[in-house]
């Protein structure tokens, strides 16, 4: 029987894949936007309806000019006075005028408008509820405007300001209105020019080149060490969301994205191992580490980053939690698949394996060939290639008969020299039932992988991310399956497509000798089509069918920026990305 693909990588990554998991926290002990023990306390003060605790903290970092934890106070007790506002209700009564109060009560008028708004892409807002976001924007105006007046020398009140203008589409001259009262405050606050650079993202009113350039000027001017020499690194993030690492020739050259990923590395370096403040840069540089497919210095980055996930850059791609843990978790495979079994240089793509035949030590070359294989969905093309887009890996698509689609892949559609992207990492060396496997998950529609392993052909069923049956004619009749296991295996295919009498199926699973026969005999028995010309001789046979699309490579970025539709500017039809 023929070697399945990346299987010489499977037992590097068994042997190492724990040891990757050295220095970093369980999974279950990941939490995002974790408070530190001083908001803590107060906010669990605050839930049992005490406000005292809230204005002492805050008033103290009002005191010190501790502008960065000062933000980071009032956002959080904002949040929680979305749903348990009595305490604040008593603050606000025992003193009204209270700066600290003020700032409380202007990130609670952004959090409400954002609350009527949800997160949801613009398609899934209403009218009414747009129209009610923008009601209480306006509404706010007075309450933020009071809050910049009760706090002079605080720039927090003009980063939340920004943000204001930002979702009523102000004019520009307002933003640089805001900005420069912000910096009259303090030149070097982080809260404020993180909301400044979203304010000059594409999606927002500016451009990639203006954010950049903002970006960069205001890490310059940052004291050495300070958090704000991070800024570039989220104008990295909202770039590559966008654009491909090296592929996708987007306005930014990309060696400028790797200079400051190295400025980066140099900042994290700055900081000690679970440094709350440097998790905020760092989670930002563990993404661009992986963009850069820099995987063993992102695993350090999560090492250091330990159990403070945040919110952004993750909550782009989905959950924060989960985004965070699967990408630190593909991070640790595709290391461990890298490191060679006994140490040593990388392994070759001949792999080297030590021969019972030959003396001890003397190792024969084995030749890793590839399977030829093709997915047969039934689901419309327009269907299955948004389907595909999540795989990572360039497909082509073929239209067939009977309400089908013809699925391969198609690495001669790739340009000369393009690397593997973190996607593919994660599915794993990416055959197709691997990738059938990640594409049919949500999906009604089955989906039926044949493969040719050396003389040997397998098939393969899906259905939601899951393998119903899996079967194998060989050339050896020795590997014949017995009358139960046959019938077990035609059951679950007859039952996917319908067909009344599983019994003509079993003959044909049992089927040895001839296995191309039996695979057309299945397809028939099934109601697929035939088998394009040439499967099983050559390589991507569905390159000269009529009709036959490539849809290209992407990362895990691209494929869900093109799967799901982004979130626009209010200027292009009122689409409002989330604030961070």
């Amino acid at each position: 029987m023929a070697k399945l693909p990346g299987v010489l990588a499977l037992p590097r990554m068994l042997r190492h894949f724990a040891t990757t998991g050295e220095g970093l926290p369980e999974d279950g002990a990941v939490e995002v936007d974790a408070p530190d023990d001083a908001l803590r306390a107060v906010l669990s003060a605050a839930r049992s309806g005490t406000w005292e605790p809230a204005a002492a903290l805050l008033s103290e970092t009002r005191s010190a000019e501790d502008w960065y934890r000062r933000g980071q106070f009032s956002a959080g007790l904002a949040e929680l006075a979305l749903h348990h506002h009595g305490w604040l209700d008593d603050w606000n009564r025992a003193r009204p005028g209270d700066p600290d109060l003020a700032l409380v009560l202007a990130e609670l008028e952004i959090d409400r408008a954002w609350e009527i708004r949800t997160a949801a892409r613009a398609r899934h807002v209403s009218q009414e509820q747009f129209h009610a976001f923008r009601t209480l924007l306006n509404d706010a105006t007075p309450v933020l405007r009071t809050a910049a007046d009760l706090n002079p020398g605080d720039p927090v009140p003009w980063r939340i300001l920004i943000g204001h203008a930002m979702g009523l589409g102000a004019p520009r001259e307002v933003f640089d209105e805001y900005l420069a009262r912000g910096r009259d405050c303090d030149p070097h606050d982080l809260g404020l020019h993180t909301r400044a650079v979203q304010y000059l993202a594409q999606k927002w009113y500016g451009s990639h080149a203006e954010m950049f350039d903002f970006a960069e000027s205001a890490a310059a001017a940052a004291p050495k060490g300070s958090l704000l020499r991070g800024l570039p690194l989220q104008a990295v993030t909202e770039y590559a969301l966008e654009h491909e690492a090296g592929i996708d020739r987007g306005p930014i050259d990309w060696s400028r994205i790797e200079a400051l990923v190295e400025a980066g590395l140099e900042l994290s370096a700055a900081y000690g191992p679970g440094d709350r403040r440097a998790a905020g840069f760092r989670n930002h540089l563990a993404l661009a580490l992986i963009r850069c497919e820099r995987h063993h210095e992102a695993l350090e980055i999560f090492r250091l980053i330990g159990t403070d996930a945040r919110t952004f850059p993750w909550a782009y791609l989905g959950d924060a939690r989960e985004i965070f843990i699967l990408l630190r978790k593909g991070v640790r495979v595709q290391v461990s698949r890298s490191t060679p079994y006994f140490g040593g240089s990388s392994p070759s793509p001949v792999a080297q394996v030590p021969s019972e035949t030959l003396d001890p030590g003397t190792t024969a070359t084995v030749p890793t060939a590839a399977a030829m294989a093709l997915a047969v969905v039934r689901a419309p093309m327009r269907e299955v290639r948004e389907a595909v887009l999540i795989t990572g890996t360039t497909m082509r698509l073929a239209p067939a008969p009977r309400g089908t689609t013809l699925v391969e892949t198609a690495p001669s559609a790739d340009p000369p020299a393009r690397r593997k992207g973190m996607r593919r990492t994660l599915l794993g060396e990416g055959e197709l039932p691997r990738l059938a496997r990640a594409f049919s998950r949500g999906e009604t529609w089955p989906v039926l992988v044949v493969a040719k392993e050396g003389a040997d052909y397998t098939l393969r069923l899906y259905r939601d991310g899951r393998e119903l049956t899996a079967h194998a004619w060989w050339t050896d009749p020795a590997e014949m399956p017995t009358q139960e296991e046959a019938a077990k295996r035609a059951a679950a295919l007859a039952a996917c497509y319908s067909v009344a009498d599983h019994r003509p199926l079993t003959a044909a699973l049992r089927g040895t000798g001839a296995p191309l026969q039996h695979v057309g005999e299945t397809f028939t028995l099934l109601g697929l089509p035939p088998l394009p010309a040439g499967f099983g001789d050559r390589p991507e046979p569905l390159t000269d069918m009529r009709g036959a699309q490539v849809v290209a490579r992407r990362s895990l970025f691209g494929a869900i920026k093109e799967t799901l539709a982004s979130d626009d500017s209010a200027q292009r039809g009122g689409e409002l990305p989330p604030l961070s």
